[in-house]
């Protein structure tokens, strides 16, 4: 295996892979990209196309305004994107979304990657990991890496640092939930005392709920992911409805050391609990609510929670294989395992979620090793962009205990400082819906850019 520590090995030629070495190529680093398919397919794809779309043809949202991803696509563009540029040339009609012609993208991104000088791509599955003493390598094998890679990342980064089985629970915005009806308490006021969000429902409001969760609509597996069990400790929550009506009861939702503040003298019947889900406390998980529901039943019946009636999203939940590292314990701040410093972590194999986030955390990747290679340090994008709002959240804003894989959203971003207020006299005041996104969205492009033009003579 080739060891040249002056060129930069590139594994995988998906979103992520084809978007770092890229970047790096574009600030003059020699690369190799190594992609396995055709050689090696794996069940989900069906080309050996770079950046192949495997499911939708959707990047989400373009409003830079008024959504998260709609954010990170202008950044990415302001950056020097591929898969932006190449996203925008394939584009299809679809409203207010980024979406593409697939094999116009596919072969549009393949064409710019091997017509680069600086860029040697290589048919061939790479099997093994370089030694501590090679030179840089970016591993972006995707969450379908083949079996031999994934032994090999799982004995260097550890073998509890690699999930194979990805359940997760949703993942509620604070500003979005009811105070009052919902308040903070740890069941008897364990840790600080009010660890937990907490929601209560009436006996018939849970019944109600578990019947519905019951008789709902849910996705059904691939059958690439049939033969892949559930965990005792992780079941879907539709799942545990129908092993008995009171199975959630006495589970994830039992009411007991609880006390609720609306209601002194009266217990709740049961309650549902949300646990802060990052270092900024903006997200908030829903503890035991793994599920394989259809996203619109979701919506439907998360909603019918007290104190959930208006929530917003950050992420609907699922169960699905897939192989993601614990960025949050594994990785350092410059996507580098922390074990074995030569090897840095791009797309959804560090635990971001979705085709638009993966490219982005290449494109990281990438500036990242570029600057390694000619001798800078790291210089990360702020973490008031989405760039950096992603990273922080993979190297460290995440908590390591449940981490999961995650979109992009504002709920990721540092809190905006408050406005001034609308009449003279009168409080500052926190900014909400569409006045807070649009805020959100030019601080972070006004970073971007002063981020930009201090790193512009290297990437």
């Amino acid at each position: 295996m080739p060891t040249d520590r002056s060129t930069v090995h590139v594994v995988g030629a998906g979103l992520a892979g084809s978007e770092a070495a890229w970047q790096l190529a574009q600030g003059g680093a020699a690369v190799v990209l190594h992609e396995m398919r055709p050689v090696r397919s794996t069940p989900a794809h069906v080309t050996g196309g770079f950046a192949e779309l495997v499911c939708s043809n959707s990047l989400r949202s373009d409003d830079a305004q008024a959504s998260a991803v709609g954010l990170l696509h202008e950044e990415m563009r302001r950056a020097g994107s591929l898969i932006l540029a190449c996203a925008d040339a394939h584009r299809v009609p679809a409203g207010g979304a980024l979406a593409v012609d697939r094999e116009g993208f596919s072969a549009a991104v393949q064409a710019a990657l091997e017509a680069h000088p600086n860029v040697t791509a290589i048919r061939e599955e790479v099997t093994a990991l370089p030694p501590p003493d090679a030179g840089p390598w970016i591993v972006a094998a995707g969450p379908l890496c083949s079996p031999a890679l994934s032994a090999q990342i799982q004995e260097v980064s550890g073998a509890d640092a690699l999930s194979f089985f990805d359940a997760i629970a949703p993942v509620v915005t604070r500003d979005s939930i009811d105070f009052s009806k919902a308040w903070f308490q740890s069941r008897w006021d364990k840790g600080t005392g009010k660890d937990y969000v907490n929601c209560p429902m009436t006996e018939a409001e849970y019944r109600a709920f578990v019947a519905a969760l019951t008789s709902a609509d849910y996705v059904e597996f691939k059958d690439w992911e049939k033969d892949t069990p559930y965990f005792e400790g992780c079941l879907p929550v539709e799942v545990m409805a129908e092993r008995g009506e009171m199975t959630l009861a006495f589970g994830p939702m039992k009411p007991v050391g609880l006390t609720d503040p609306h209601t002194p003298g009266v217990k709740p019947f049961a309650v549902v609990q949300l646990r802060q889900d990052n270092a900024l406390g903006t997200l908030y998980n829903m503890v035991g609510f793994q599920t394989k529901l259809k996203h619109g039943e979701q919506l439907r019946i998360f909603r019918t929670i007290p104190g959930l009636e208006r929530a917003e999203f950050a992420r609907l939940g699922g169960i699905h294989r897939n192989t993601f590292l614990n960025g949050p314990k594994v990785l350092d701040e410059a996507l580098r395992l922390k074990s074995q410093p030569n090897l840095r972590f791009a797309g959804q194999i560090t635990g971001c979620e979705g085709y638009v986030e993966s490219a982005a955390v290449g494109l990281i990747a990438g500036r990242f090793a570029l600057r390694e290679s000619l001798g800078l340090p790291p210089a990360p994008p702020p973490p008031v962009t989405a760039l950096g709002a992603m990273l922080a959240h993979i190297t460290g804003g995440a908590d390591a205990e449940t981490y999961q894989p995650m979109n992009v959203t504002f709920g990721l971003f540092p809190e905006l400082p408050p406005a001034e207020p609308k009449k003279p006299g009168g409080k500052p005041r926190h900014l909400k819906g569409g006045e807070r996104k649009a805020a959100h969205a030019a601080r972070a492009l006004e970073a971007l850019a002063a981020w930009l033009a201090e790193t512009a003579t290297t990437a």
